[in-house]
């Protein structure tokens, strides 16, 4: 069974995985803009845990004073109260003392535990941001590449529908061509025709007038 479930989620790993590559091959700048968004969400948690971090180093470096200061308070205390004679109560200010000087301890050891995972986080938080920065950078080269791409695929269009449009209108001048030769040749028939009919007239008329004449 658990065979099954596992060819099962590695199954459905690897479509969700083509889908993601098909989806890049189509987009890829929003693929690109879809994980700059979640190193962006990922970066901008870094970055509350630094200021958490910070507040919880203020906290223990207060701690630590205030535990530094009664220890300090209670050494004093135990001394006036041993030169009094006073066993009882030098007894509770040495008691208190270590009990105080016990916890500046843990509070040292805590607070620079806290110091160290702060510079670590710092370190991660601003090379996150150096990523983070670098991805932008490389979106906006990929987007410029693209603008380019499509700059020329219009140029591209342009050029063959330029390319059509020559040829179309050569085409058209052919026609136009055609039908002057073709109005030149309908004209010169016309023309022909008219005056052998003309010159038949005369030719008659003259004939005409020379009979006349004999008679």
């Amino acid at each position: 069974m658990a065979n099954i479930f596992s060819r099962i989620k590695d199954t459905v790993a690897a479509d969700l995985h083509e889908a993601i590559d098909q989806k890049e091959q189509k987009n890829p700048i929003s693929v690109l803009n879809h994980y700059l968004r979640q190193c962006e969400n990922e970066t901008e948690k870094v970055r509350k845990l630094v200021e958490r971090q910070y507040l919880l180093k203020g906290e223990f470096d207060r701690e630590y004073k205030e535990a530094l200061f009664l220890a300090d308070k209670r050494k004093h205390q135990a001394e006036v109260a041993a030169k009094a004679g006073e066993s009882e109560l030098h007894e509770f200010a040495l008691k208190e003392q270590a009990h105080y000087e016990e916890r500046v301890a843990r509070l040292n050891e805590s607070r620079l535990q806290t110091g160290r995972q702060l510079e670590e986080l710092e370190q991660k938080y601003e090379e996150m941001k150096h990523k983070l920065k670098d991805m932008q950078i490389k979106r906006m080269e990929l987007m410029g590449r693209e603008n380019m791409a499509r700059a020329h695929h219009r140029m591209n269009k342009v050029v063959e529908q330029n390319s059509f449009s020559t040829k179309a209108f050569s085409r058209f001048e052919e026609m136009e061509g055609y039908l002057d030769r073709l109005e030149h040749q309908v004209n010169s028939t016309y023309h022909r025709n008219t005056i052998d009919a003309r010159i038949a007239q005369l030719e008659k008329k003259i004939k005409m007038e020379e009979t006349n004449t004999v008679s």
